[in-house]
């Protein structure tokens, strides 16, 4: 009996260290962070019969672009303490409907609510499309118009 409960508690406590080794998490990195409204989840029975919830006064939640191999998410804090490092590798997995991501090793992963996915390649198509725009509508006339009104 006591082998058994050892062995469990062994387990347990290298199942993100095993996690990590056998593959289960996908690779990416944060291109944006924002901050926006937060995402609140409701569910069950009471959410659906129980009508409109009361108006709750709630601070900025992290919006997140998450770059992986072939989709791009859009990911959004539960609160305004869930940071991610911009422009590193990360570690993440589905886990209910949500984005589990692991941090540098970190012991705990933090759950984030997907707000939207799109395919890697119709997200660079868009991006290459706005940056297009930007470009046809930048006027270096009205640059110099502003230099020139600067100066003293």
């Amino acid at each position: 009996m006591k082998r058994a409960f050892l062995l469990i508690l062994l387990l347990n406590a290298c199942s993100p260290f095993l996690m990590a080794q056998i593959g289960i998490y996908q690779h990416g990195s944060v291109v944006r962070m924002h901050m926006g409204d937060c995402v609140l989840a409701r569910h069950g029975f009471m959410a659906t019969f129980g009508g409109p919830a009361a108006p709750v006064a709630q601070e900025p939640c992290p919006e997140y672009t998450l770059l992986s191999d072939k989709v791009v998410f859009v990911i959004v804090g539960k609160s305004s303490n869930q940071l991610i490092p911009l422009a590193e590798i990360i570690d993440f997995r589905f886990h209910n409907n949500e984005l589990a991501v692991r941090v540098d090793d970190a012991k705990r992963e933090t759950k984030f609510t997907i707000r939207e996915m799109i395919l890697r390649s119709e997200w660079e198509r868009t991006q290459q499309h706005i940056e297009e725009r930007l470009r046809a509508s930048y006027d270096p006339a009205v640059d110099r118009t502003i230099g020139t009104r600067n100066q003293p």
